[in-house]
């Protein structure tokens, strides 16, 4: 086994993150420890040869190591500008892109494309590309993320485009292997905090009675409520729950959050007024006016909000999930909808997607159904390219990555 350095944040092996840099300071050990341990074995003469020999050997490697490139493949469709931004990071950086490649983008940012029927030469040209990357920008092409150390023999970093891949990392194999993969963390947190304090918004000021009216061309004057004093419950605070407390702050809701770990945090600090671990939901559920989740898909987390959770949530509050459809136990939500348990829903992710046609959640008049693009602005790829630039920078110097995926926790 090659020496391997583990942190809290990165379980793998050093030389494979950074090779080249580990392997000159594999040189510079082997070099000081034979001139301390034959320093007293050898002429002044012979140590001046030896070192002259051992500079010769580390400028010839370092000048070899200057002019190998650092092959990018950027797998989704992305602005020249952006890819220029990326290539001026370093002079020895080469960009494998290919947009024909590529399914055609069906919106603005779209970094999946829709469905694309390759010829035998442009699928022999993608899977060339793979095989010469060291880095994916991007998600892995479809129909070859079951073995990626087969279509990817090179590949040692991927920067994916979202923040929750942990669980397609696990269930395609890529946790048991020496890939690092990098999330993109804390890029989508505005736009889901946004969407968060759009759906409130439109409980407490009951949109649904405005647009029932307007459709009946029909005028009568009604009363509504506010988000102050309202109690909002963020079930894990991470990065985007942490912008979902500070705007609901700004609107004078009372918010508490669970975390995983809460021992000597300041709720303060975070700005929320209590924090709970994430296994004691059921205090927050009781008082929470609107619940909101923003739990990553693992295994601790699928089916976390339940028959029993939704049946302790305070009759009338709001469901509000952003995270993933599995955390969710749907066909109990759906029944707390209809007996008025629950006053509403905003769902932006479901357990199949494209939510199929036959699903009532469509003709439920207090649900907001979002297409799982909360999280997809206008400046979403220019928010990625600064933090993947950042990490190339990082990776080049043989510095640690921002946001690297925990292949235990998936997270």
């Amino acid at each position: 086994m090659p020496y391997s350095i583990r942190s809290s944040c990165y379980y793998g092996d050093f030389s494979l993150l950074f090779p080249h840099t580990f392997s000159l300071i594999v040189i510079l050990i082997i070099f000081l420890e034979n001139i301390v341990s034959n320093l007293l074995y050898r002429s002044t003469v012979e140590n001046m040869l030896y070192v002259k020999l051992v500079r010769i050997l580390i400028d010839n490697y370092v000048l070899s190591f200057m002019q190998n490139p650092i092959k990018i493949l950027i797998s989704f469709h992305i602005a020249a500008e952006l890819i220029e931004k990326i290539r001026a990071v370093e002079s020895r950086i080469e960009i494998l892109y290919d947009p024909i490649l590529l399914g055609k983008p069906r919106y603005r940012n779209d970094q999946h494309g829709g469905a694309i029927q390759r010829t035998p030469g442009q699928e022999a040209k993608l899977q060339s590309m793979m095989a010469e990357a060291e880095i994916l920008l991007g998600y892995v092409p479809p129909g070859y993320q079951s073995d990626i150390t087969k279509w990817f023999p090179r590949l040692r970093w991927n920067q994916s485009p979202s923040a929750g891949i942990g669980w397609g990392a696990k269930t395609h194999g890529w946790t048991e292997t020496d890939v690092v993969f990098t999330t993109a963390s804390g890029v989508h947190a505005t736009p889901l905090a946004e969407f968060c304090m759009m759906s409130m918004l439109m409980f407490v000021k009951d949109y649904f009675l405005m647009a029932e009216e307007k459709e009946k061309v029909h005028w009568a004057r009604t009363c509504a409520t506010d988000l102050k004093s309202k109690t909002l419950a963020i079930i894990c605070l991470g990065k985007v729950g942490s912008e979902v407390a500070r705007l609901a702050k700004c609107f004078g809701m009372r918010v508490i959050a669970s975390k995983r770990h809460v021992e000597g945090v300041d709720p303060s600090s975070l700005n929320v007024d209590a924090l709970y671990s994430w296994r004691n939901l059921k205090p927050m559920l009781n008082e929470a006016d609107f619940v909101v989740l923003i739990c990553p898909e693992t295994e601790e987390t699928r089916g976390l909000i339940g028959k029993t959770e939704i049946a302790e949530m305070k009759k009338g509050s709001v469901l509000v999930n952003i995270s993933r459809g599995s955390v969710v136990d749907e066909d109990a939500m759906i029944s707390a909808l209809q007996v008025g348990h629950l006053g509403g829903a905003a769902l932006d992710v479901f357990r199949s997607e494209p939510l199929p046609a036959d699903s009532m959640l469509w003709k439920m008049p207090r649900v907001i159904i979002s297409p799982h693009s909360a999280s997809t602005v206008d400046k979403e790829n220019e928010r990625l390219t600064e933090i993947f630039v950042d990490n190339l920078s990082r990776y080049l110097m043989g510095r640690p990555l921002r946001n690297i995926l925990d292949k235990k926790l998936l997270y």
